[in-house]
């Protein structure tokens, strides 16, 4: 049985980082540099919401999975699964089974072979999302290198935009980039023991491992991929496995960075978008070892294409390193706080989860008028039917804005927090923040997409909140 990538997509964060900014304002730390810029997740979001908003495009259009995989060394619940919530705001049912995987650099790939297994077994459709938002030491190397990111692949057996046709696998001990959970940010042995010892070796043997397995060779693969965790060693991989300059896919170092478990899924989104059909592709995920897949294109084109470049063409430059400290909670700042913040009522969140989470309404079965949140009594003053609804999602509905205004005095990361009314294409109005934006790019009447976010914090219970944002769509 054929099994294989059904459907893809990716998300990168709006803001980008000239890593010539951080060279200004910590470059006394050490002597390093690095080209480009790094993607920047904005204060409201994290490897979960990344997460969602890629999966949100990749199931569009498509059957809902049986199972859900999400992979992230950053993810924010150490206990806890994020897959539920994932799976909940992306409106499927309790009966889907989600998973988390964490820890390793190569969980990314990892959940992608798992899934494949899933599938192999007679699971009808696999949803695997990665996303990472590691931090590096102000000043330091991995702060230059490391990116925000996330990308999500719905895997099955009908519908087939590549064919998996085989892997190689392997797993050691090897000390390099390590956190305890009481650390904040990724700690490193030194980086020539890293890219002699680990890295370098560990791809190549992978790839090799491959070659040897399935009786191929470089000249049988129209792309490879490997993320890109040294420069010098990466160009050296290449050299050491005989590939041409026209194999090695971009890791997207320069516009993205090192993204975690979430860069082989990346390498291999952008191989799609660019492949024609019989293409062979092999993209490798490297952390305690590594693990190389192959995929062959098919003759399906719809459906693939051009989406790491709208992703990276969709950004808007973040002026302030300091700001940027201050989204990662690395430089305490100064917020307003008008009035004090309620205890979370967990029952509450409980009962309204479809609600808060999924973005669930209501719409009338009698004349149609959706609302947000549900309503028992129809809003239509024509109508005004009694307990006559049906559930309605508003979270894949396009939107507009109809009015907005701007609050300097409101609790944000970002001032001025935005909000306003927006409009429902079909139907439908409610009050949500505005956000990957600024004042001076808001128009009343622009169109808008629904984004799921970070809405607060509760530490005395070990909770994130999720609720969903409105952001402004200009391209």
């Amino acid at each position: 049985m054929a099994v294989g990538i059904v459907s893809y997509d990716v998300y990168i964060p709006r803001y980008r980082l000239d890593r010539r900014l951080i060279r200004q304002a910590v470059g006394w730390v050490g002597p390093y540099v690095l080209p480009g810029e790094k993607a920047v997740a904005n204060y409201d979001e994290d490897p979960v919401t990344m997460a969602h908003a890629a999966a949100f495009s990749c199931l569009s259009g498509k059957r809902p999975p049986e199972a859900l995989l999400f992979a992230s060394t950053t993810n924010p619940l150490r206990e806890g699964e994020a897959g539920a919530i994932i799976g909940t705001a992306l409106g499927l049912g309790p009966e889907v089974r989600t998973v988390d995987i964490s820890n390793s650099l190569k969980g990314g790939t990892q959940a992608l072979l798992i899934g494949l297994d899933m599938v192999k077994a007679g699971v009808k459709g696999v949803l695997v999302c990665a996303a990472d938002m590691r931090l590096g030491r102000p000043g330091g190397l991995l702060e230059m290198f490391f990116g925000d990111a996330g990308a999500c692949f719905l895997l099955g057996d009908t519908g087939l935009l590549a064919e998996f046709m085989g892997h190689y696998s392997l797993s050691y001990e090897f000390i390099d980039y390590r956190r305890l959970p009481e650390d904040r940010f990724v700690n490193a042995v030194e980086e020539r023991f890293i890219r002699e010892e680990g890295y370098g070796p560990f791809v190549i043997e992978a790839i090799e491992g491959l070659f040897k397995k399935y009786g191929v060779s470089a000249k049988d693969f129209a792309k490879v991929g490997y993320p890109c965790l040294n420069l010098a060693q990466y160009q050296a991989i290449a050299r050491r496995l005989g590939l041409e300059p026209s194999q090695l896919e971009s890791p997207l170092l320069e516009q993205v960075g090192e993204a975690g478990c979430a860069s082989p899924l990346l390498i291999l989104a952008l191989m799609l978008d660019k492949a024609k059909p019989g293409d062979d592709l092999l993209v490798v995920g490297y952390g305690n070892g590594a693990q190389a897949l192959w995929f062959r294109v098919t003759e399906l084109t719809e459906g693939r294409g051009g989406k790491v470049e709208r992703a990276l063409k969709r950004k808007r430059a973040l002026t302030s390193y300091e700001r940027y400290l201050a989204f990662r909670g690395i430089l305490p700042v100064e917020v307003e706080l008008l009035g004090d913040v309620p205890a979370t009522q967990a029952p509450l969140l409980w009962r309204e989860r479809k609600t808060v989470l999924g973005l669930w309404g209501s719409r009338c079965k009698r004349c149609g008028t959706p609302q947000y949140p549900p309503q028992k009594v129809c809003v239509n003053p024509n109508c005004r039917a009694i307990g006559e609804m049906e559930e309605y999602w508003f979270a894949d509905k396009p939107a507009k804005l109809f009015t907005y205004t701007a609050d300097n005095m409101a609790e944000t990361l970002n001032p001025p927090l935005i909000y306003g009314f927006v409009d429902f294409e079909g139907g439908g109005r409610f009050v949500f923040e505005l956000t990957d934006c600024e004042l001076d790019e808001v128009r009343i009447g622009m169109p808008l997409r629904m984004s799921l976010r970070r809405k607060f914090e509760d530490r005395s219970k070990g909770l994130v909140g999720y609720f969903w944002k409105a952001v402004p769509i200009f391209d």
